[in-house]
């Protein structure tokens, strides 16, 4: 048996079922959550009784699943909670306080215009996974989760700023809060943006890694009209260094429509970030001088604010597709299918250049205009993902980029790591 590291697809009998998804993928140091919906994995359906028990039906259906690897819910790193109303929150809240006492997770919350099944709530999860992937050589287990909290950036009483484990940190979305003050700055979309990123600088400051070290950014906005002012503001942070600004460095990148965000904000910013120095214990020939792998490719279209695949480490982070021909720079047909085709040739075509396949995909997320095309969607996707191998994530927004009805973005193993700085 090879003892590289390999994409370990598992599902419970004790969670919702879904042929089109794996409920969890590990890779290397994580395991990657499809998005669960508050599903009564006996009947398949939704359950009854409002939000508040649909809430607690999802965050059951996460444990479960936790539990069916041998892990624990205080082995989350980074928890995504979809819901459909704002008012709502509070009681999101409570329950989510029923699983997280002494620990929390970083956390990124956003009200969205669908989710499937019609349901209320949709929570997902990121796991560490200490004993890694590597089949006939697991890790010792001991690697350590490493949280951190500085007053120079907002505080949220029920998340981390920032969770770090093995090679990655992840921080909480960011809103455009002042942390002197604790409320949000007075101002336009370009002065909350400017927040947002000085925010997340601040954290990343605290705790010595520079903003050139993000792999991906996830900007979260309620107005798609916006985003020129945003980008505009965004183009002032990155590259952050010369060294970055030499090379035209940039995170990969997706931008999502939201109904609506906490505090009333017009945006919101995630971020995902290398950790060289990994966390304790490590090997010294594992800890040292990982370097920031950036590609691109004319075989698919490129954003010209992000970067198509960031590899750190043993994931690739993929900006998110447009269903764009690369060859025409405009978008396919105005159906659904041809455009969820050419998002997936796209993503193809970036995981090619970079020497993977299809099969190394752990995760997809897919953003989509009208959740009723899901149907047609799922016939292309079953072309691409014939085992139904990566989890999975589906949320309907209001608008998409360039007037598109579909896009997606993935999380991709990268078995080969990648390479020490050779001074």
């Amino acid at each position: 048996m090879s003892k590289d590291n390999v994409v370990l697809a598992r599902n419970t009998k004790n969670a919702p079922m879904d042929e089109l998804s794996s409920q969890t993928v590990a890779f290397s140091h994580y395991n990657n959550f499809s998005a669960q919906l508050p599903i009564d994995p006996q009947t398949g359906k939704l359950v009854d009784g409002g939000f508040k028990a649909q809430a607690e039906q999802a965050f059951k259906n996460v444990a479960a699943i936790v539990e069916s690897i041998d892990h624990v819910m205080s082995d989350v790193v980074r928890l995504t909670i979809f819901i459909k109303d704002f008012r709502d929150l509070d009681a999101a809240d409570e329950v989510y306080q029923t699983y997280f006492a002494n620990y929390f997770p970083t956390k990124t919350v956003v009200a969205v215009d669908s989710l499937p099944m019609d349901a209320l709530i949709q929570v997902e999860a990121l796991l560490s996974n200490g004993e890694g992937t590597i089949p006939e050589a697991p890790q010792a287990g001991d690697l350590i989760k490493l949280t951190n909290h500085t007053e120079t950036a907002p505080h949220c009483a029920l998340s981390s700023q920032i969770v770090a484990f093995s090679h990655y940190t992840n921080l909480s979305a960011q809103l455009p809060i002042d942390p002197q003050t604790g409320r949000m700055v007075a101002g336009d979309i370009k002065v909350q943006t400017a927040q947002c990123l000085k925010n997340i600088k601040a954290i990343l400051t605290s705790v010595d890694v520079p903003l050139d070290d993000i792999v991906k950014t996830t900007i979260f906005v309620k107005n798609l009209s916006e985003m020129k002012a945003v980008n505009d503001v965004y183009r002032t942070f990155f590259p952050d260094s010369g060294i970055a600004r030499t090379v035209g460095y940039l995170p990969a990148r997706t931008v999502v429509a939201v109904k609506d965000l906490p505090l009333g904000a017009d945006v919101q910013i995630e971020a995902v970030v290398s950790y060289g120095d990994g966390t304790p214990p490590q090997a010294v020939e594992d800890r040292h001088g990982l370097i920031l792998e950036a590609n691109n490719t004319s075989a698919a279209w490129k954003c010209s604010l992000g970067t198509q695949t960031v590899a750190f480490s043993h994931y690739n982070n993929l900006s998110a597709q447009l269903p764009i021909a690369p060859t025409t720079n405009k978008i396919v047909a105005d159906d659904v299918k041809a455009q969820a085709e050419q998002c997936l040739k796209n993503i193809k075509a970036v995981i090619e250049s970079v020497d993977h396949v299809m099969e190394d995909v752990v995760k997809v997320n897919i953003f989509v205009k009208n959740m009723s095309d899901m149907t047609a969607v799922n016939e292309v996707y079953r072309t691409f993902f014939p085992e139904g191998t990566p989890a999975r994530r589906v949320v309907g927004v209001s608008e998409l980029p360039k007037g598109a009805l579909i896009q997606m973005d993935a999380i991709v193993g990268n078995a080969e790591g990648t390479p020490p700085l050779v001074n």
